[in-house]
């Protein structure tokens, strides 16, 4: 048994040291040391030797296996030394090459528009106000003189959460919400999205960014509004820019107005963006309601305001000159890298 025990030595340490990678090293563990290995055969065949051999062949069949595993478990990790540098030295790093800058963000182009807007507004004594996206049916409608039965609601394709909760058609509720915490003069901008039932479209998107403007006190005239907005469209787009006021209806002003500037794209001459007019209606106005003001109980007598709406998304597009709404929400890098 222990000539056996030298015989089986030699054959594995000749075995180990012609192993040239670590799958043959993996064949050579177990065809010594596995559960159906030369080693592990020689262990249950000690029951057949003679008891007085059994501790002396046991003793030495432990000093292999651990032999073993000690040769074994130095050429894994020489195997493993010359695997790394085999690989540092094909997949070399060429430090001449010069570096990648990763890419820098950018505000988005909605967020410049809208940014400008509140710069400018705060430069004449505006402030800026938030509210609620989820808004309730009174402040959304009853209060700026829409009661349920009132026929222009039909205009406003409304998100229901239930029968009195809604997502915001408008931030027109801030500025209820402002009114009947604040007692005159009041003069803010209230940004932010709003929803609406439409198809999503070149023009059209269900949810959309809106700036509405409220200014109360005890001599705001038309006049006022005509010029605050005429100081608001030469900012976006430049002086010398024609616009024009048409009657509307809206049931929280009275007297309104849409306002209409002459076509960004082809300085009024008609094109396919204006449909031919030489105009383009970018916002809402008008002198808010003494029904409203009622509603929150200022005095219609003494005080007067004016109040304007417009969106941001359009004010972007015709900027910026962008013919797809889509393309403001789809966050392709390629598009919004233009306005680093």
């Amino acid at each position: 048994m222990q000539e056996r025990l030298k015989t089986l030595k030699a054959d594995a340490w000749q075995d180990i040291t012609a192993v040239k990678d670590s799958k043959e090293l993996d064949e050579v563990r177990v065809r010594y040391l596995g559960r159906k290995g030369e080693l592990t055969g020689l262990l249950r065949g000690m029951g057949q030797l003679p008891a007085e051999e059994r501790p002396t062949v046991g003793r030495l069949v432990n000093e292999l296996r651990s032999e073993l595993e000690s040769s074994l478990e130095a050429k894994r990790e020489a195997l493993e030394q010359e695997e790394l540098e085999q690989s540092l030295k094909s997949e070399m790093l060429d430090i001449s090459l010069p570096g990648r800058q990763p890419g820098r963000g950018h505000i988005h182009p909605l967020n410049l528009v809208l940014d400008e807007i509140k710069q400018l507004f705060i430069s004449m004594g505006f402030q800026v106000v938030e509210g609620p996206e989820v808004e309730t049916d009174y402040y959304n409608f009853e209060a700026l003189n829409l009661p349920p039965d009132h026929p222009t609601r039909d205009m406003q394709d409304t998100f229901f959460v239930s029968k009195d909760i809604l997502l915001r058609s408008q931030t027109s509720p801030v500025q209820i919400r402002v009114m009947e915490n604040q007692k005159p003069p009041v003069r803010i901008i209230a940004p932010g999205k709003v929803y609406r039932v439409d198809d999503l479209d070149a023009t059209h998107t269900p949810m959309f960014h809106q700036v509405e403007g409220l200014l109360i006190d005890e001599s705001a005239t038309f006049g006022d509004l005509k010029g605050l907005l005429n100081v608001f469209i030469e900012a976006m787009f430049g002086k010398g820019r024609k616009i024009r006021f048409r009657p509307s209806f809206f049931p929280f002003t009275e007297p309104s107005a849409e306002v209409d500037v002459e076509c960004i794209m082809c300085s009024g001459a008609g094109c396919r963006v204006c449909s031919q007019t030489g105009w383009l209606e970018i916002l809402g106005s008008g002198m808010v309601d003494p029904r409203v003001l009622q509603i929150v109980g200022y005095d219609p007598e003494r005080y007067q305001g004016l109040a304007f709406g417009v969106g941001v998304e359009r004010i972007a597009m015709l900027k910026y000159g962008i013919a797809d709404i889509r393309l403001l929400f789809e966050n392709d890098l390629r598009f919004l890298g233009q306005f680093k």
